[in-house]
């Protein structure tokens, strides 16, 4: 999923009155300390913040990180995750019976109902995938289906054998599918409710409160770009086990007003923190960094015009001259400083290959990203030259480029990326091309990536399962998520993304896992050959969470799960 990163240096602002309730319990801690922050008195209701305005509510049409957050405490599917962060039954009521060739699941589900007291039976599942790969409903994950066989109709061929029973047909044996069925797109969505509302919309039905979901909360008040309050749900599966009645989130990525907030008791909850306060909270017990598996990257959109005058190759070198020079030790030590792992490829560190490995092995390396300085200008400045640019050095050891190169770089508006944007900005000074830094609101960034509307842009992904694939499908040409459209348009200086669409189609069919991960690592030196996507480092994730909140927990795909918390 696409992730929404906000734990960098922001100015000052005004914090938002979201939700002062209740009097202080505790004092707020020094600097350094891990004494714990002002608490409120409001023990019906957790305070969260985890980003700005969503783009969307639907669970088809989201594809963020902070979105899929509010999915899956609002829905929940077939599977979902525990503390443990395992995968466990929620409406199925176990795992999936799989054929001896790995072709068909059959999954018992538990009797449950919707929000509106309704049943929620094995058709609604039916409905609700078909849905999402409906061309009219446009979903950005509609790829994740392809794994899914097809009928002589075009439908999915997944089937309700009665209420209760749900049949799923693969094209080929899947080593992650059962975590699919815990991912966002693959919830159920109520169908009269999304009818009645979409029309030419489809995300119409989800964009005021009460509409129909079932999972541990609904939506009951939407301020937009000031807050929403979700209220418990009485007629989900696990009620019983839901003991906070309220969740209130605070719709804001200003940084300073959200630690504001949180300093101050009005906040419980907080997914992240200025970059100035780091070195000081390492040390407080409410400051929590946690793994992820995921990738901060930038990336070029391969048909812009920057590349217009350039032969295919010449447009992989130039890009591959500015991944040289950039310092992502730097970055890493003076903007993130939560010990993130300098990136040598696109697919992280821990992923699973799908054939009971480790994907990334030590010769999983397309460059040294520890490399700095000198070296990687003087290579930056050859390939330059070798993609049709004059360098002429000057006294002070920086180059002047002709023709002259300037690049709009687009971020999200927030500090949070342009301090990357910044150090980035630095190091192509250096050899004298300049770096423009244009930022926008989070749902006009989505779109305009989505539609090709940059040269090059900051980037994330965090994985939606444990599986490389997940990492490489994002650039097929046919995924909505294929922000450098790879494949699309007819741009001479692009690549030719046949051989890479292939790649994915012989990973979803292929029966032998070692030679499909062999497909996945041909895929990736593709990927990479291009420089159109340039790694910078491995995510981890950071929060703060109130001494006195417990039960909240997080998975390493970046999901958190509100639903068991409890406040004493």
């Amino acid at each position: 999923m696409k992730k929404k990163l906000v734990s960098m240096l922001l100015v000052s602002a005004m914090v938002l009155g979201l939700c002062a309730c209740g009097s202080s319990s505790e004092t707020a801690g020094k600097k350094g300390s891990s004494v714990a922050t002002k608490t409120n008195g409001d023990k019906d209701t957790l305070y969260v913040n985890l980003a700005s305005e969503p783009a969307y509510l639907d669970p088809a049409l989201n594809s963020s990180v902070d979105g899929g957050c509010l999915a899956v405490n609002s829905f929940v599917g077939l599977y979902t995750y525990n503390e443990e962060k395992k995968l466990v039954p929620a409406i199925a009521t176990d795992m999936p019976e799989v054929s001896a060739d790995g072709l068909t699941y059959k999954i018992k589900l538990n009797k449950t109902k919707w929000s509106n007291g309704e049943d929620l039976t094995a058709k609604d599942f039916v409905y609700s995938w078909n849905r999402v790969v409906a061309p009219e409903t446009a979903a950005d994950y509609a790829y994740l289906f392809d794994t899914i066989a097809r009928k002589a109709d075009g439908s999915l061929d997944v089937t309700a054998d009665d209420d209760y029973t749900l049949t799923i047909k693969l094209v080929s044996p899947c080593p992650y599918f059962n975590d699919l069925l815990a991912f966002p797109t693959f919830l159920p969505v109520y169908q009269k409710g999304v009818e009645a509302a979409s029309g030419t919309e489809p995300g119409k039905w989800a964009q005021t409160p009460d509409f129909v979901c079932n999972g541990a909360y609904t939506l009951k008040e939407w301020k937009h770009n000031e807050s929403m309050k979700y209220v418990k749900n009485d007629n989900y599966y696990d009620a019983d086990k839901v003991k906070i009645k309220n969740l209130n989130f605070m719709l804001s990525a200003d940084e300073t007003a959200i630690y504001a907030a949180y300093n101050s008791g009005d906040v419980d909850f907080i997914d992240s923190v200025p970059t100035d306060e780091i070195q000081a909270l390492k040390g407080n017990k409410e400051f929590n960094i946690v793994d992820q598996l995921g990738t901060y990257y930038i990336a070029f959109n391969v048909n812009s015009d920057l590349f217009k005058n350039m032969s295919v190759k010449q447009a992989n070198k130039f890009r591959e001259a500015i991944s040289l020079l950039i310092d992502r030790n730097y970055i890493v030590k003076t903007v993130g400083q939560t010990d993130q792992k300098v990136a040598d490829s696109f697919v992280p560190e821990g992923m699973s290959d799908g054939n009971g490995k480790k994907y990334k092995t030590k010769d999983v390396s397309y460059y040294d990203a520890e490399e700095t300085g000198a070296k990687q200008t003087d290579k930056a400045v050859k390939l330059l030259k070798e993609a049709g640019f004059k360098l002429k050095k000057k006294d002070d050891g920086t180059y002047k480029i002709s023709p002259a190169v300037s690049i709009p770089y687009l971020v999200n508006d927030n500090q949070a990326h342009k301090a990357i944007a910044q150090c980035i900005q630095q190091d192509l000074a250096g050899v004298g091309i300049e770096l423009t830094i244009q930022s926008e609101d989070w749902n006009v960034f989505l779109q305009d990536r989505k539609d090709g509307k940059f040269t090059l842009a900051r980037e994330g992904w965090i994985a939606d399962y444990d599986d490389p694939i997940n990492m490489l499908e994002l650039f097929s040409s046919k995924s909505g998520n294929n922000d450098p459209q790879f494949g699309k348009g007819e741009s001479k200086s692009a690549p030719d993304w046949t051989e890479y669409d292939s790649l994915m189609d012989e990973a979803h069919k292929t029966t032998d896992m070692a030679e499909r991960a062999k497909v996945l690592h041909k895929a990736e030196d593709m990927l990479m050959e291009t420089n159109a996507v340039i790694p910078i480092y491995f995510y981890n994730d950071v929060y703060m969470q109130k001494s006195n909140v417990k039960g909240v927990y997080t998975t390493v795909y970046g999901m958190k799960y509100f639903m068991y918390a409890t406040k004493n």
